[in-house]
């Protein structure tokens, strides 16, 4: 993958748990996540979500349940919300800069 490939990834990646750490009850949809990354300049593909979502949960960041190719739901874990919030970093995953 290129730099810039690897850039946009990781902050996809932020994004979502971002967007995850906002939502009550830390969900949210894949196709709302889609219209969230879009809405930040990170224009994403179904499949491209549904990788990301992927190796957040493999990583322990979120977990997915639904199914594949109809709805998923992604829950941040409690992990996924320290990343958000910056409280702990992944180097495959964009550092969030301070709010405020």
């Amino acid at each position: 993958m290129s730099d810039y490939s690897d850039t946009v990834r990781r902050h996809r990646r932020l994004a979502i748990l971002r967007h995850l750490e906002a939502c009550s009850g830390y969900a949210s949809n894949a196709s709302i996540l889609g219209d969230v990354l879009a809405g930040l300049g990170l224009r994403s593909t179904r499949s491209q979500v549904i990788t990301e979502l992927t190796w957040l949960a493999e990583n322990g960041f979120l977990t997915l349940d639904g199914h594949h190719d109809d709805f998923v739901i992604a829950t941040a874990t409690q992990d996924g919300v320290e990343i958000a919030r910056g409280v702990t970093h992944h180097p495959e995953i964009q550092r969030p800069r301070p709010r405020g």
